[in-house]
């Protein structure tokens, strides 16, 4: 009998330890949620800065999902299917609205269009990602990912407030062509690396730790610039290595084309 009691409650707090750790990844959407409504919150506001850090901080808490959902290995069907409504809420309509309300506002029914644009490319990825993820081999991303889109318009809006001061007939045209660049990246076929290929073995784990160290130190140093390159130069990222992949093997067998001829020693 006591063996018995002792099984169930065992049991039972296997079944409760399975349940808190499928609550530890929802929190962090939950947390990924409130700073998208927030980010909207101050667009209303028009505290833009403070929806641009809040966009920023909710793209912490969807990286610790996922890392977390992961670790634990609590991954649902459920929390992906949260994870995507709370980014479309936090990386489609709060940077959305923040490029309207901040740059495009003056533009009129063009600016609530490619505003649109934005927030609908994002849905289109999203949903294209969730039925696709259980074939995707987990090295690259077919288009841009929404969080890194995000990441690009809420830097910016760092980057200007601190250093760029775009003025009033500078600021629409740059963020006008950035959000349609932006829109047509995440609905592209383009290859992105995911860095989950990334083994932290050996002597690369050093190499790995220094240039993490020299990021770190580099974005504390100049953060309003920094973030905006990183995000900037990761969006460009896959562009830039489709254009290499496509022209190398052109190159190369031009190179190995030609043959060159074989020298004939001269008759003594």
């Amino acid at each position: 009998m006591k063996t018995t009691s002792f099984r169930n409650s065992f049991g039972k707090e296997g079944k409760r330890r399975k349940a808190a750790m499928h609550l530890i990844p929802n929190l962090f959407t939950t947390g990924n949620l409130f700073c998208g409504v927030y980010a909207i919150l101050s667009v209303f506001n028009a505290n833009y800065l403070e929806a641009a850090i809040a966009i920023l901080v909710a793209m912490i808490f969807d990286v610790l999902d996922g890392k977390s959902a992961r670790l634990t290995n609590s991954t649902s069907q459920f929390g992906l299917e949260y994870d995507s409504l709370s980014d479309v809420v936090s990386f489609g309509v709060a940077p959305g609205l923040l490029i309207y309300s901040w740059a495009l506002s003056g533009q009129g029914t063009f600016g609530v269009a490619v505003m649109f644009a934005y927030v609908a490319m994002g849905a289109v990825r999203l949903a294209r990602f969730n039925s696709t993820v259980a074939l995707s081999d987990g090295k690259y991303f077919t288009g841009l990912a929404i969080p890194a889109a995000a990441g690009v318009v809420a830097s910016l809006v760092v980057c200007d407030h601190y250093l760029l001061k775009m003025g009033t007939d500078v600021r629409p045209i740059t963020v006008l062509l950035i959000t349609l660049a932006l829109s047509f990246l995440m609905v592209s076929t383009i290859k992105y690396r995911s860095f989950k290929e990334l083994k932290f073995k050996g002597d690369r784990q050093i190499t790995y730790l220094v240039w993490g160290i020299l990021t770190l130190m580099m974005v504390a140093a100049w953060p309003a610039v920094m973030l905006f390159v990183i995000f900037a130069g990761y969006a460009l990222m896959g562009p830039v290595e489709k254009v290499f992949w496509l022209v190398a093997p052109a190159t190369g067998k031009k190179s190995f084309g030609k043959i060159d001829p074989v020298p004939v020693e001269p008759k003594s």
